[in-house]
């Protein structure tokens, strides 16, 4: 690649095929003899906050349809623009879109669970600092693997495939905006599906006998957590204001899928929660599951001890449960709060169905009685017999 001071004549006398010659005068100008004609162009590396973005070569015009004076003027104004971080070939403003600006995009365009939001964030803040102002079309496979190799390394797997997830997600939002990203690269890596969560069956008989040792208020929250199925979020956010007697449901107001839920209790539930509230009136706490301990006021942290199942595990044997009262599926699944599966799944409207649902989440309350109703009786006849 030549360099000449170009000149009309010279430019005239180059011969057809000899490449690209760069112009002495103006940075970036350069006539590109091709087999069958003669182009002005400029070329230039585009530069931001210090950082090479890319090289870009930008056409301006045959030489037999402009002059040279011309064409200079035009390489300046092109040049002006790539020097200031302007990438004249982009085409569309989003062009150059950083992985900060792919996150606050992706994060707008639907509603997100506040812990979603925070999770998102904090893998781009603190796990991927250093590329948060990077433009996305910067980022190679190799670095990606890099990336991923180190968080593995450093933070372990679970760490490692929940950051790439999120990076994953967030470069695609930036693909639907900025057409010059071809592909994603964290497409090169292979995240491991999350392990399948073992829970050990439930012995119905043992656990009423644990929870009636507990606290009156973890006691609470524990049969709660069975005879609804909630999620930890959900069951724990409840305020006794969400609690209406006259139409027997629990009000949910924090949900994984968005909006609310209304959830139909059963007779047992209803009078539990009856003699709750009447219980911690005098607290004057607006939380159904009050705790002075607690910065929020309310119960956070419901396991306790080995022998109790965690929130989430209580999801999975209320699954079970609602099998084994006769419970169908789709019925099951309302109530746990999730949706129907398939179009006809957006359809329908749980909160319309409170009363349809009802036997069923009182299915499920009379098979955990019935096992109450056993522990009472053997507890009864232990205490005849230590009596007599």
């Amino acid at each position: 690649m030549a360099v000449i001071n170009l000149t009309e004549a010279r430019i005239r006398d180059l011969e057809l095929g000899s490449g690209i010659w760069r112009d002495e005068q103006v940075k970036g100008l350069m006539v590109v003899c091709h087999a069958t004609t003669k182009t002005y162009a400029v070329q230039g590396d585009v530069r931001r906050n210090g950082r090479h973005v890319r090289t870009v070569r930008v056409k301006i015009d045959r030489v037999d349809r402009i002059g040279l004076r011309e064409a200079r003027n035009k390489a300046k104004a092109i040049m002006s623009q790539i020097q200031s971080g302007v990438d004249p070939t982009a085409g569309p403003e989003e062009s150059g879109i950083t992985v900060a600006k792919a996150l606050e995009v992706h994060l707008g365009e639907k509603t997100f669970r506040d812990a979603t939001v925070e999770s998102y964030r904090y893998h781009i803040d603190h796990y991927l600092s250093r590329y948060k102002n990077r433009a996305v079309t910067d980022l190679s496979r190799n670095e990606v693997r890099d990336i991923y190799d180190r968080l593995r390394e450093r933070n372990g797997q679970t760490t490692a495939s929940g950051v790439m997830r999120t990076l994953r997600a967030v470069i695609n939002t930036a693909m639907r905006m900025d057409e010059t990203i071809a592909s994603n690269p964290v497409a090169a890596i292979r995240i491991p599906m999350p392990k399948r969560r073992e829970v050990d069956g439930l012995d119905l008989e043992a656990w009423w006998t644990l929870t009636e040792e507990l606290p009156p208020i973890r006691r609470d929250v524990h049969r709660a957590m069975l005879l609804t199925g909630a999620r930890r979020s959900s069951i724990l956010r409840v305020r006794r204001s969400d609690v209406d007697f006259d139409k027997g449901v629990l009000i949910f107001n924090h949900m994984k899928t968005g909006g609310r839920m209304l959830f139909p209790m059963g007779m047992w539930l209803t009078n539990m929660i009856k003699d709750r509230l009447d219980h911690d009136v005098p607290l004057n706490n607006p939380w159904l599951w009050p705790s002075p301990t607690s910065e929020c006021g309310h119960v956070t942290e419901p396991k306790q001890g080995a022998d109790l199942p965690s929130p989430h595990e209580y999801r999975h044997h209320a699954r079970t449960l609602f099998i084994a009262s006769g419970v169908p599926y789709a019925e099951s699944a309302l109530l746990l709060g999730q949706r129907l599966p398939g179009a006809s799944g957006g359809y329908v409207h749980a909160e319309h169905l409170v009363e349809h649902l009802r036997p069923h989440a009182q299915a499920l309350e009379n098979t955990v009685l019935a096992t109450r109703k056993l522990v009472e009786a053997v507890l009864q006849i232990e205490g005849c017999r230590n009596a007599a």
